[in-house]
């Protein structure tokens, strides 16, 4: 584990954490050169525990104890500094103490993501990484099996949706789908209903569609200002649209998607009571 100190911005390892706040050049290096940054050591911790491996590490010289354990791991260099010149480097001041950049793990094929899921949530062409990210960490919570995402949706694995997931990008299991129409393909030979959530005439309300919800479902949500494709509402078994009042006619992306997941959670059958 070598401690470099960071003197010269310009020394090598360093690129992985240049000029972070740039999304266009994130958006475009990042996956292509398998890569994605990891933001605190509890972020870090995730991510070594779902079994990435880390390129290096790049700490206040503060925190370095916080990362001492984790980096002691792995023969990978630990570049130190004081927060100005780190975010020089950066582009930011580094107040969560710690960056990992990590090998970006192969994407599971689509068959045998959903193979024995429940519930899966679809993204089409979502381009905020905060509302990817919280969509993440709502699948999570609410107790969805996996995530699929659209060819042109926003990166997971991109610093902001990382963080503000808390890691669980880390810890859902997710992939990468084809176009519609293959993609109703795929979930429909494993047996999915798929439900697009749409403000469309006709729709069916959310509660309604959730009292004889099919046991295994794929949940569609859309970008944040156009919504569904029409190729995604075709490609859709149900629309579905959650009833809204005074005027509003619909949630942030985020939002409908913690609402949904909840109304649409696999409810557990009761078992008869014994008998006395």
């Amino acid at each position: 584990m070598p401690v470099i100190r960071v003197s010269d911005l310009t020394a090598p390892g360093l690129d992985d954490y240049a000029r972070l706040t740039d999304v266009v050049l994130r958006r475009l290096s990042e996956p292509a050169g398998g890569l994605y940054i990891a933001e605190s050591s509890k972020v870090i911790q995730r991510a070594i525990a779902a079994g990435h491996r880390p390129r290096s590490f790049l700490v206040l010289e503060k925190w370095l104890p916080e990362v001492e354990h984790l980096a002691e791991q792995f023969d990978v260099p630990v570049f130190v500094g004081d927060d100005d010149v780190l975010s020089s480097l950066t582009g930011f001041s580094l107040h969560r103490g710690a960056l990992a950049s990590m090998h970006r793990p192969a994407l599971v094929p689509v068959d045998e993501l959903i193979a024995d899921a429940r519930r899966v949530v679809v993204l089409e062409d979502l381009a905020d990484h905060t509302n990817v990210g919280a969509i993440f960490r709502a699948v999570a919570g609410l107790g969805a099996d996996a995530v699929l995402i659209t060819p042109r949706c926003a990166d997971p694995f991109y610093r902001r949706s990382v963080r503000v997931s808390m890691g669980a990008v880390l810890q859902v299991p997710w992939t990468r789908l084809p176009e519609w129409p293959e993609a109703r393909q795929m979930l429909s030979a494993r047996g999915f209903h798929i439900a697009a959530l749409a403000l469309e005439d006709g729709a069916v309300p959310l509660d309604e569609f959730s009292a004889a919800a099919p046991e295994r479902l794929a949940i569609v949500m859309g970008s944040e200002g156009d919504g569904l494709s029409r190729a995604a509402i075709a490609a859709a078994d149900t629309v579905v649209t959650i009833p809204m009042s005074r005027g509003v006619d619909s949630l942030n992306v985020a939002a409908a998607s913690a609402v949904a997941l909840w109304e649409l959670r696999p409810r557990r059958t009761s078992s008869p009571p014994a008998a006395s």
